[in-house]
């Protein structure tokens, strides 16, 4: 089955999208899975991860709410308030809802880059692990080497790594984040989403301008430990899901029927699906 393992939905009106602002033009609207479906369709999409966009537990329901009455939505990637004073009580209250497959505090929003360090925050993961709970790792590359520390730590917890954590594609300073990612994947606790590139490149990108990118994360996660997802409807800023889907085919298009079946989906539902009795099918 083929997976979109990131995408969002909105409703502007309930007005927590801080980053969300009328300048981002092409996305400031309401976007719903009926918005999302042709394109699923066009592309034989049977699945999606549907992902926080907004720090607020509010948000959370709303999304368990869509998922819980929509087949194609198998698993929600939400958010809790970490730094609440009973965080944890709160991921124990989160063990009954079967659709919600992870969490993702906004690591790229938060002004202290030493967060992910924080004495307090180990119990949580420690619950999430307890709870078979996935942790997206929404981070820039400079949070790189507190997140290895923190993978270190907590090497029972799976990890996913958001948009190969935004290489700085557009200016070409990535020898750095190479660096990085390289030590990162060798925790086999931790998987890299093959999502978000295009946002980070030039705005008229070519898929050329991908490729060391996309090489990279390939030879050092290889195909069992990348996901593929569309980062809809945040795509529409930089040529839209069909652009993105096509290119990444393309750059993957070496791999075999097989990989290209984990990349595209396999991956996903063993990561996010195949705890706590999930909807795989």
């Amino acid at each position: 089955m083929r997976i979109d393992a990131h995408h969002h939905v909105w409703t502007l009106g309930r007005g927590d999208y801080g980053w969300l602002t009328p300048e981002l033009a092409p996305i400031y609207r309401d976007f719903s899975i009926s918005d999302l479906s042709p394109h699923l369709a066009r592309n034989q999409i049977e699945g999606t991860i549907l992902v926080q966009a907004a720090p607020t537990e509010a948000e959370t329901m709303f999304m368990r709410g869509i998922a819980e009455a929509i087949e194609l939505v198998r698993g929600v990637i939400g958010w809790i308030d970490f730094d609440a004073a009973d965080a944890t009580a709160r991921i124990d209250a989160l063990l009954g809802q079967k659709l919600l497959v992870g969490l993702r505090p906004m690591v790229q929003d938060i002004v202290d880059d030493d967060w992910l360090l924080r004495p307090d925050l180990a119990p949580l993961l420690t619950a999430m692990t307890r709870h078979g709970l996935v942790f997206d790792a929404l981070v820039l590359p400079r949070h790189l080497p507190r997140l290895l520390q923190v993978i270190d730590r907590h090497s029972d917890l799976q990890f996913v790594l958001d948009h190969c954590a935004k290489p700085h594609l557009a200016t070409g300073d990535i020898a750095e984040w190479k660096q990085h990612i390289a030590e990162i994947a060798k925790r086999p606790n931790m998987v890299c989403k093959l999502s978000g590139l295009v946002t980070e490149a030039k705005a008229d990108w070519q898929i050329a301008d991908l490729r060391t990118a996309v090489d990279h994360v390939r030879d050092c996660f290889g195909p069992q430990r990348l996901l593929w997802g569309s980062d809809w409807p945040v795509v529409n800023l930089a040529g839209g899901y069909e652009k993105w889907f096509a290119a990444a085919e393309t750059l993957l298009g070496d791999l075999s029927s097989a990989e290209k079946a984990d990349v595209f989906g396999g991956n996903a539902g063993r990561i996010y699906l195949a705890k706590r009795g999930r909807r795989k099918s």
